[in-house]
């Protein structure tokens, strides 16, 4: 699996997949759009922490380009 991408390529308004707390065990992710960068780190060894449009709260572990 590849390193999760650093705060310098995440921004809001980017479409990305995220793990929430509580599904790190299973590893099930969720799509969503970035509302709000909330790691100040340049990089995190776990993902940036991110708030998307919907609410939702998790480390982005990838970013989502039209090929995805």
């Amino acid at each position: 699996m590849t390193p999760p991408p650093p705060r310098s390529q995440v921004r809001p308004g980017l479409t990305v997949d995220v793990i929430q707390k509580h599904h790190q065990a299973s590893g099930q992710l969720t799509r969503g759009v970035v509302s709000a960068l909330l790691t100040s780190s340049a990089t995190h060894p776990h993902g940036i922490k991110v708030r998307l449009t919907s609410g939702v709260v998790g480390r982005v572990q990838a970013l989502v380009t039209p090929e995805n």
